[in-house]
């Protein structure tokens, strides 16, 4: 909203700084943090009173999560306003890859909103059916690919990029549809499943969010993407703004989901996010580097799937519990021990996948 500014600039002043999108990029990340900041505590003060007795906490868990007993949920509403706000603010609101990722983000929001109003309502862990839940994150990810092809150039429309390799292309045809689905829907049962301790998900979205502004910043920057070897997306560069919103809200909200949480992001909120960086890297043409980047998600989510295969052929667990930070938890880490050393192996990840760009 603010990019209009700039046809008041002459070139030389003040408003030409809107030009620029590493300018903006900082607008949002200070927009959505103060909003954050602003709105938090009140946030949490309405979803106390509305919900009572909070998310609901599964007999079946680690004993120390029922201390949590009567903790809000839906703390996502949180990050998603204020990412909304800076978006709207900041970006250039012309650009239709701001609108396909930021409308999946919101869609994959109210999926989550329903789970948990099921959640609380009910007073069970058992939400909206997954089979719902996945037929209407299909649904959403079909037209969010279906976009973002058409918008891409017509020599990477339906193409895979492979990293680590210059202009290696796999052309999927009638198949990118499908597998921009799979990347979309996968990212946001990936992070969903993740977020089951205070701060666990939200500082590896954080931290992927970082390193996709930079990829988004590079492959929508034709010098950069030339000198990097990099397919070139015009247009993706405006991204950097959305990924900054989202790292402005996600440190709002983690002021208040910090160990002893006060709020938990809930569905609304990992569902959204996690659809976000799938849509982001649908854009970008960095589906596999999302895998990378975003690796301990894979983790967690291949634990699940583990677990649940391994148990219906043989009877017996491979893990003590799943999601995998369950595991640990029952071997006896302390659960701010794994959250950390969960971001530092984000970290980790997230510089290995910013390391494709440069080899090549």
């Amino acid at each position: 909203m603010l990019y209009w500014l700039t046809s008041l600039s002459d070139g030389g002043d003040f408003f030409n700084l809107f030009r620029y999108i590493t300018f903006r990029a900082g607008g949002a990340f200070f927009t959505a943090l103060i909003f954050g900041f602003i709105f938090g505590r009140p946030l949490i003060d309405l979803l106390r009173r509305h919900q009572k007795k909070g998310q609901p906490i599964r007999d079946d868990g680690p004993q120390s999560h029922l201390a949590k007993a009567g903790t809000p949920t839906m703390g996502g509403l949180l990050i998603l306003a204020a990412l909304t706000v800076g978006t709207l603010l900041w970006a250039r609101l012309d650009n239709g890859y701001v609108w396909i990722v930021l409308l999946v983000t919101l869609a994959f929001a109210l999926i989550g909103f329903a789970d948990d109003y099921a959640k609380v309502t009910k007073q069970h862990h058992a939400g909206l059916s997954g089979r719902v839940r996945m037929a209407l994150g299909f649904v959403i990810a079909a037209i969010a690919g279906f976009s973002a092809a058409a918008l891409h150039p017509d020599a990477l429309s339906h193409q895979l990029a492979i990293p680590f390799f210059k202009n290696a292309f796999i052309n999927l045809g009638i198949f990118y549809i499908p597998f921009a689905m799979f990347v979309i829907v996968g990212a946001a049962n990936a992070v969903n499943l993740t977020d089951g301790l205070d701060g666990l998900a939200i500082m590896p979205v954080m931290i992927a969010s970082a390193t996709f502004a930079i990829i988004a910043y590079m492959v929508g920057n034709a010098n950069f993407s030339t000198y990097l070897g990099l397919h070139f997306v015009p247009g993706s560069g405006e991204l950097a703004v959305f990924c900054a919103a989202l790292i402005g809200g996600g440190l709002g909200f983690l002021w208040y989901n910090a160990p002893p949480a006060a709020v938990f992001m809930g569905d609304t909120g990992s569902l959204a996010l996690g659809g976000a960086l799938g849509a982001i890297a649908v854009v970008t043409k960095h589906e596999v580097v999302l895998a990378i980047v975003g690796g301990l998600f894979v983790v967690e989510a291949l634990s699940v799937i583990i677990q649940v295969l391994y148990f219906k052929r043989t009877g017996r667990r491979v893990f003590l519990m799943a999601p995998i930070h369950h595991h640990f938890e029952k071997k006896g880490w302390g659960e701010a021990q794994i959250v950390i050393r969960f971001w530092i192996i984000a970290l980790i990840l997230a510089l290995i996948g910013l390391a494709t760009l440069k080899i090549r």
